[in-house]
């Protein structure tokens, strides 16, 4: 699970002002909502993603906006049993991670652990796994600057969706990698089951230069809601068996409407 060597990031630095001890910035982040997608690949459907944004919570004495993302393959898809639970700690200002918990069942009996925590004082990422109770690994690296863990990656994205521009986002996963995500602005109109009229969407691609979950990898494509809220609506990703496609199926947002492209 460990990289052969480390990557030297070079973080392009926005042309945005960061508030980050702000609690009432105008960010996509939205205590209580609660976004529901289902996953399929060539119209098999393969499962659900749920993304969580819990709340506003102090950690170490800083601020931090708490995501949860839940992950679940449907029962009766040979060979494939996903479930995964995961947790983020951002900053504010939603550019940056402080602390990822997230657990992964790896059988029937035993569940992986993995427990990031970004030290940006002392200039440390600690990254830790358990099978069970028992700890296998306990890995420290020299890090300066801040960085994303998965979940968070998602939120940055949101946040950052407008920005027209290309953007190599520090992201750790299991080491330190990088994400370039290219914001173009391009508008688009996307239709999806879930909702009755075509959304107006602002599109954007990238590619993980990192293997993630299920050998998440590569080339990715989105359309976030053309609106403050950015909810994402659908996305197209490389994994194991192929490209597959991520669509809304329900939501909770107070006063949330999907925007009618016209």
């Amino acid at each position: 699970m460990h990289p052969n060597k480390f990557i030297l990031i070079i973080v392009i630095f926005l042309a945005i002002s960061f508030n980050a001890n702000s609690q009432n910035a105008n960010t996509c982040f939205a205590p209580g909502e609660i976004l529901e997608y289902e996953v399929s690949f060539l119209g098999i459907k393969l499962g659900t993603i749920k993304l969580e944004s819990v709340g506003i919570v102090e950690l170490n004495k800083k601020t931090t906006y708490h995501a949860k993302t839940y992950i679940d393959s449907y029962s009766g898809i040979p060979f494939l049993s996903l479930h995964s639970i995961f947790n983020s700690w951002m900053d504010p200002s939603i550019a940056y991670s402080y602390q990822f918990v997230g657990q992964t069942r790896a059988s029937s009996t035993q569940w992986d652990y993995n427990k990031i925590v970004f030290d940006y004082e002392k200039n440390i990422i600690t990254n830790q796994h358990w099978i069970n109770d028992s700890m296998i690994t306990n890995d420290k690296f020299d890090y300066k600057g801040k960085i994303n863990d998965g979940c968070s990656l998602l939120f940055f994205a949101r946040q950052y969706v407008d920005l027209k521009k290309t953007v190599h986002v520090p992201t750790f996963i299991d080491g330190p990698y990088s994400t370039k995500l290219n914001f173009s602005g391009k508008r688009e109109r996307i239709k999806i089951d879930a909702i009755e009229y075509p959304v107006k969407t602002i599109y954007f691609d990238g590619k993980a230069d990192w293997q993630g979950i299920y050998g998440l990898s590569g080339k990715f494509e989105g359309w976030f809601s053309d609106d403050n809220a950015h909810i994402p609506i659908k996305a197209l990703m490389n994994v194991y068996v192929g490209k597959i496609l991520i669509e809304l199926k329900s939501w909770k947002r107070t006063g949330w409407i999907p925007p009618k492209s016209s």
